[in-house]
C-alpha cells in the first residue's frame, strides 16, 4: 500500500490581507472529505490520503501528477491503533491561527509549517511532548491581573484536546451556562436574561427579584485534582486522558517569562496571583483550556442550581451567576445552600462583597449591560471606558477602536444616545460618523 506525500507549506500572509483571508472551516471539510486547505494553490494538500503514524515523512513537494509517489512502505495505522490522525492536528492548527494569523509566534512557526507540524504530531504520537515556555505578563483594564499565555504550538494542542472532547461536554451543559461557547457570548447572555426577566415579572406587571452572586478568586481557586475526575467521568480513551492530564496538570510557573513592568505585578493582590498558589490549585488565565476547563468545573454548579434547587430562572457567564424569583426568602435559602455546597463540592467560595439581593425593577447588571423595565443600556462603566479611549487613543488606531466601541454599544437595545455621545468624541478628532451612529469613516466631515 502506497501513502500520498503532501505539501503544508504556506507563503506568508500580507498584513494588509490576512484579516480577509479565509480559512475553510471544518464543516466544509467534513462534507467533502478533505482537509481545509492551508493555501490556494491547487496540490497542496493531498485530501485522498494524510499520514496517520509516527515515522511517516511529508515530501516537501506536491505531487505533479494525479498519481501518488511512494513516502513509505508501511501502511497506514488503522482508527482503531491511532488515536489522532494529522487531519486533525491541520485543523487544530487552523483553528488556532484564525485571530493570531499576524502574531510574531505564527508567523515564525508558518514560516516552517509542514516540519513543525509534523514534529507535533510524532510528539503526541508517542507521548514525547510537553508544553513549552509561557509568557506571563499583567494588564490593568478592568482591574491589574495576572495573565498567561502559552506558545504557539502548545496553543494548537489546547485547540486539538478542545475540538476531540470539547463537544461530548456541551452536550450535558445547560441551556443557560455562557461563555466560551459557540454562540453564547454576552449578547446571548444579555438577551436570555431579558427574557427571563420579562418571564418572573410577566412583562413588569409584577414585583420579583434577583440574587447576583460572584466566586472569590475563582481561576485561581480551582482545584485540578477535582477537576481531573471531572474530565476523566467523560474521557475514556487513554491517549485523550493523557493528554488532558498533561494540559490540564502543567504548571506554567516552572518555566515562563515575564513581560512588562516588574512592578505591574506588585498591584496584583497576591491572593489573585496564580504565583501564590500551591501546585494543585489554579488555572492560568488566557488560555483556551482553561476557559473550556471552568465550564465544565461549574457544570456542577449548574447541575445543582437546575435539577436540586428547581431554579426555572438562572443564568451564568463564568463566575458571575443570577437567580431570579419571585420571593427573597426563597432566594436567601439558595444562598444559603450554596454557601455551603461550593466549598464542600468544588473548593470555591462566593463573595460576599458581591453578593446582591433586591428588587429587579432597580435595574439588574449583568455582562456589561443594565436591564431596566422595558430598555437594555450599556453599564454607564463600559461607556465612559469607550469615550475615555476613543478620545486618547492615537491617531492609527482611532478607527478600529472607534468602530469596535460602536458594535459593542449597538448590543443595547436603548443605545442610541450613548452612540451619539461616541459619535461626537469621533468627529471631534476629524472622522465622520454614518447618521445611525454605527460607524466610523475615515473621510473628515
Amino acid at each position: 500500500m502506497t501513502e500520498r506525500s503532501f505539501n503544508l507549506v504556506v507563503p506568508l500572509a500580507h498584513k494588509a490581507t490576512a484579516m480577509r483571508t479565509t480559512d475553510t472551516d471544518r464543516r466544509r471539510a467534513a462534507r467533502s472529505g478533505a482537509v481545509s486547505r492551508l493555501s490556494n494553490r491547487p496540490g497542496d494538500v493531498d485530501s485522498t490520503i494524510l499520514p496517520a503514524g509516527p515515522g511517516l515523512r511529508a515530501s516537501a513537494a506536491a505531487p505533479s501528477t494525479a498519481s501518488a509517489s511512494t513516502t513509505s512502505s508501511a501502511p497506514a495505522p488503522s482508527a482503531d491503533r491511532n488515536p489522532l490522525s494529522f487531519t486533525d492536528l491541520v485543523e487544530a492548527y487552523l483553528d488556532c491561527r484564525r485571530t493570531k494569523r499576524n502574531t510574531g509566534a505564527a508567523l515564525a512557526f508558518e514560516l516552517n509549517l509542514e516540519h513543525n507540524l509534523r514534529r507535533l504530531y510524532d510528539e503526541l504520537l508517542d507521548g514525547t511532548y510537553a508544553p513549552g515556555r509561557s509568557k506571563c505578563f499583567v494588564i490593568s483594564r478592568p482591574k491589574y491581573r495576572e495573565v498567561w499565555a502559552a506558545e504557539f504550538r502548545d496553543r494548537i494542542v489546547h485547540w486539538l484536546l478542545y475540538n476531540h472532547i470539547g463537544p461530548r461536554f456541551e452536550r450535558t451543559f445547560i441551556t443557560d451556562s455562557c461563555a466560551c461557547i459557540e454562540g453564547r457570548g454576552t449578547l446571548y447572555a444579555a438577551q436570555r436574561l431579558e427574557r427571563k426577566v420579562r418571564s418572573v415579572t410577566q412583562n413588569w406587571s409584577r414585583p420579583a427579584y434577583y440574587l447576583k452572586l460572584d466566586l472569590a478568586n475563582f481561576f485561581v481557586s480551582i482545584d485540578k485534582r477535582i477537576l481531573r475526575e471531572l474530565l476523566f467521568a467523560k474521557i475514556h480513551d487513554p491517549f485523550w486522558q493523557w493528554l488532558t492530564d498533561v494540559v490540564l496538570m502543567h504548571d506554567p510557573r516552572a518555566n515562563f517569562v515575564y513581560r512588562g513592568d516588574p512592578a505591574m505585578m506588585d498591584r496584583v493582590p497576591p491572593h489573585k496571583r496564580l504565583m501564590e498558589q500551591p501546585a494543585h490549585l489554579g488555572l492560568p488565565i488566557g488560555n483556551l483550556s482553561s476557559q473550556f476547563f471552568a465550564n465544565v468545573y461549574l457544570d456542577v454548579l449548574d447541575q445543582r442550581a437546575k435539577h436540586v434547587l428547581g431554579a426555572r430562572h438562572y443564568i451564568r457567564y463564568v463566575d458571575d451567576f443570577l437567580f431570579l424569583h419571585k420571593s427573597p426568602a426563597w432566594l436567601n435559602a439558595v444562598l444559603a445552600d450554596l454557601t455551603a455546597f461550593l466549598p464542600a463540592r468544588l473548593g470555591v467560595r462566593i463573595n460576599p462583597r458581591k453578593t446582591i439581593l433586591q428588587p429587579i425593577d432597580r435595574g439588574v447588571d449583568f455582562v456589561g449591560q443594565v436591564i431596566k423595565p422595558w430598555r437594555r443600556e450599556t453599564r454607564k462603566r463600559t461607556r465612559n471606558e469607550a469615550l475615555r479611549r476613543v478620545a486618547e487613543t492615537s491617531a492609527d488606531e482611532l478607527m478600529p477602536v472607534a468602530n469596535s466601541y460602536f458594535g459593542l454599544l449597538r448590543q443595547a437595545s436603548a443605545s442610541h444616545h450613548d452612540r451619539a455621545r461616541l459619535a461626537n468624541v469621533v468627529r471631534s478628532r476629524g472622522r465622520a460618523v454614518d447618521a445611525a451612529f454605527t460607524k466610523a469613516y475615515r473621510g473628515a466631515q
